[in-house]
């Protein structure tokens, strides 16, 4: 297979969209809040814990994804994931009260990473290289259409006149449809012989080796801090639309489509530069992209009173276009280290992502969320944490290369980096 083929094609669309479903049941559900907490009489404090507990639960399981896959086989995994999504979606849609919305909002989250965290693993089962960076870069550009759209169709359902429960039905036909073009389309990537006997002990050991390197740590520590810096907006998105835009509920796609502009723009750029141009450059470009879109934000939120449109969200389109030069790059360099665990590593990948997220969307977004100025220092402190792990990586990996020369021993290939 190569990326031109028509089923490459519509293998990237197919992946993009189980990616999907994780983003939409999160951003979906943020114009509902103010409705949500009027409905089940709680305020809109605990209504946050929706978010909160689906991604508690979605980064818990997300260790588990990709083992998994790794024993199973990938298709019968992410199979099984859609069918937990779409109950989780109904139990959603006919929760009556808020600890019954948290228990569904946790089985959503239990099965949405599969999507996700196992399609990477199918992305590096077929291919290498600069043709695996540019089937992750064109599924990323697609996936990055869902965080736009999602607060965009929740809107305009309650606009309709409908109620939130709706929201949640939507996300069952979708998830529908995914079941269906997963059966017709998704080929198994990973075959009997290839796959790793699900024993817990060796597992648990696993994830120990693994989730210890600290190669891993430095890698999945740059690429979740920097997108951390994004999520934080994504996480007060009510916020900052309702109290400090004095937009309305459906008015979030003035966060929303700049942000995944961004990120859609420099998965494109990423893609064009796969083979073009080494790793390690785009990813300095990618830094420099959030470094001045981090500072320009801080500047404006100092120097004004009130923010106004477009200039709070301008900012944000370029960090997004930074993140996703970046991302591709360090998500292949984890799997390129365990080509026999690449489902683990993703998981595992994934799970540090998930439970930075965690918590910024529980902690810090209530606590950084009153004044813009406070979101500004947020993402700029966690853009230079990750470019900090990022240059202790490179400094790591110019010992190891004079250490592995000195010593005559050849280097690995995760390590050309």
């Amino acid at each position: 297979m190569t990326p031109t083929t028509p089923s490459t094609r519509r293998m990237a669309l197919l992946l993009a969209g189980l990616a999907m479903f994780g983003p939409f049941s999160i951003d979906t559900i943020f114009p509902a809040f103010s409705r949500l907490s009027r409905s089940l009489a709680v305020d809109q404090v605990a209504i946050q814990q929706t978010i909160s507990v689906y991604l508690l639960a979605y980064g818990v399981m997300s260790i588990a994804h990709g083992p998994l896959s790794d024993a199973w086989g990938r298709k019968r995994v992410i199979l099984g994931g859609l069918v937990l999504f779409i109950a989780g979606s109904i139990g959603c849609a006919l929760s009556q009260d808020l600890p019954t919305l948290l228990a569904f909002r946790a089985l959503q989250g239990l099965s949405a990473g599969v999507g996700m965290i196992v399609g990477r693993a199918v992305i590096r089962d077929l291919f290498h290289g600069p043709d695996a960076q540019r089937l992750m870069s064109q599924v990323s550009m697609i996936f990055g259409i869902a965080p736009a759209i999602a607060p965009i169709i929740g809107g305009w359902i309650l606009l309709s006149g409908a109620g939130w429960p709706l929201i949640f039905w939507f996300l069952v036909v979708f998830g529908l449809v995914l079941l269906v073009a997963t059966m017709t389309w998704l080929p198994e990537t990973h075959p009997v012989e290839a796959r790793t006997p699900l024993q817990f002990k060796r597992l648990l050991q696993d994830y120990v080796r693994i989730g210890f390197n600290p190669r891993f740590q430095r890698l999945a520590a740059a690429g979740s801090f920097n997108f951390a810096g994004i999520f934080l907006y994504i996480a007060s998105a009510p916020v900052l639309i309702m109290q400090h835009l004095h937009l309305g509920e459906g008015d979030f796609a003035w966060l929303f489509i700049p942000t995944i502009g961004g990120m859609t723009l420099g998965s494109f750029l990423s893609g064009r530069m796969a083979g073009r141009m080494q790793p390690v450059r785009q990813i300095r470009i990618g830094f420099i992209c959030c470094g001045v879109a981090a500072l320009a934000n801080l500047g404006y939120t100092l120097s004004v009173a009130q923010i106004a449109l477009p200039w709070a969200v301008l900012p944000i389109f370029l960090a997004g276009v930074g993140m996703a030069l970046i991302f591709p790059i360090l998500a292949l360099a984890v799997l390129d280290m365990y080509p026999q665990q690449r489902g683990l590593a993703s998981s595992l990948q994934a799970f540090t992502q998930l439970m930075t997220n965690t918590v910024v969307a529980g902690v810090l977004s209530p606590l950084l969320s009153e004044h813009p100025r406070h979101l500004a220092i947020g993402m700029t402190g966690f853009f230079l944490l990750g470019w900090l792990f990022w240059r202790w990586e490179r400094r790591s990996g110019r010992r190891l290369r004079h250490r592995q020369a000195t010593e005559a021993v050849p280097l690995e290939p995760a390590d050309h980096l």
